[in-house]
């Protein structure tokens, strides 16, 4: 059994969230697991972890959808977590007032002072996870890689979180200024020197995250029960990052947005950078590309790639991330999941899984907690 996880859940707290009306639960364990049918609200509770951290979670919806039927209208989320430095309290509500704006009313407090926005929350939560909506990400739309590849880069660099929220309302600005019939040329010049200088840096953290996790993906690649991948990011902006000085691609971009003003107006969008970007996954030990392996083999690819980028934020930050794991062994055979399981237990990380059996996580009653999730509640289903 490995040391207490250096970044954990020690309690959490929701209210009129989903469809707890009231929760508080505690656990130091390293290995959490909630069980239960489905409907029950395993899920919910990765979901509110998830809003410990910069974004919409890992539903990725919009947060008047959050609050419980019948409830006020809001939601609070609570956590008294285990951090590098010792114990922080973190926060975060949705009043529900309609006049707040589109996630205005997202209130964020740590250790009882209000912060600006939600990105105060990545200095304390690291988090990664994996859902079933994952299951055919390498088969589907280039933006799920991106968004998958960008909340692995933000685990290792939270402010890459930030470089992208800048980026896209930037891009939005100069997407409205085109429609006008005359758009201000001096306005477009700015906008675009600003989309630019944060499309370099967008690029370079995914260019440096990556470089992390493919050294990481050596390091099990004989060992680890999961294939190994090699991973690479397809984009225009990365390829000329990865060759030229930032400033010289600062230039080189905003050229290409100036002079593709007439294409992107008529579009009615941006069409040409790094939010176009993809990332690209090969099986390595099949020598094929991830979108073309079976179901069962690109879920054992993602399982790989999620444990080899904690081991990097591990090695490059000094604390293990959280990590949360709906329904991942439900189709793996009884020996993954032991191998599952003893790769969590070595990694450090407290991660929290869900699945409908309890047997599905039977190795792991000496070194972790197993709870039960029944319409709402919660009790622990197997002393630890």
């Amino acid at each position: 059994m490995t040391d207490s996880p250096t970044l954990a859940i020690r309690r959490l707290t929701l209210t009129a969230f989903r469809n707890y009306e009231s929760l508080r639960l505690e656990t130091g364990a390293q290995l959490v697991a909630l069980t239960g049918a489905n409907g029950a609200g395993k899920t919910n509770i990765l979901e509110a972890i998830s809003l410990l951290a910069p974004g919409r979670g890992l539903r990725g919806v919009t947060f008047d959808e959050l609050p419980r039927h019948g409830g006020s209208g809001g939601w609070a989320i609570a956590a008294e977590i285990e951090a590098e430095h010792g114990p922080v309290s973190l926060g975060t509500a949705w009043s529900g007032q309609p006049d707040a704006g589109e996630g205005g009313s997202r209130q964020v407090v740590i250790d009882g002072e209000v912060q600006r926005g939600s990105g105060a929350l990545g200095d304390y939560m690291r988090l990664l996870w994996l859902t079933p909506a994952q299951d055919r990400l390498f088969a589907g739309p280039g933006s799920d890689r991106r968004r998958f590849l960008d909340r692995m880069v933000t685990a290792f660099d939270p402010e890459h979180a930030a470089r992208i929220t800048v980026f896209e309302k930037v891009m939005r600005e100069r997407n409205l200024l085109l429609e006008e019939t005359r758009p201000d040329a001096a306005w477009l010049s700015s906008l675009e020197a600003h989309m630019a200088e944060a499309a370099v840096a967008i690029s370079a953290a995914r260019l440096v995250g990556l470089e992390a996790l493919q050294t990481h993906i050596g390091e099990g690649r004989e060992t680890s029960s999961f294939p190994w991948a090699e991973v690479a990011v397809d984009g225009e902006i990365e390829a000329l990052v990865a060759e030229k000085p930032a400033v010289q691609v600062e230039d080189e971009y905003r050229r290409i947005l100036r002079d593709s003003r007439g294409l992107d107006r008529a579009a009615g969008r941006t069409l040409r950078g790094p939010h176009r970007s993809d990332l690209e996954v090969v099986h390595g030990p099949k020598r094929m590309a991830a979108g073309q392996c079976s179901t069962g083999e690109q879920k054992a690819l993602l399982i790989g790639l999620v444990l080899a980028q904690a081991r990097a934020v591990k090695a490059g930050v000094g604390v293990s991330p959280v990590l949360l794991l709906d329904e991942v062994a439900a189709h793996l055979d009884r020996a993954r999941r032991k191998s599952l399981l003893e790769a969590l237990a070595a990694l450090g990380s407290q991660s929290w899984m869900t699945g409908t059996d309890a047997q599905l996580f039977e190795a792991m009653v000496e070194t972790g907690v197993i709870f039960h999730v029944e319409d709402g509640r919660i009790s622990q289903a197997m002393e630890d």
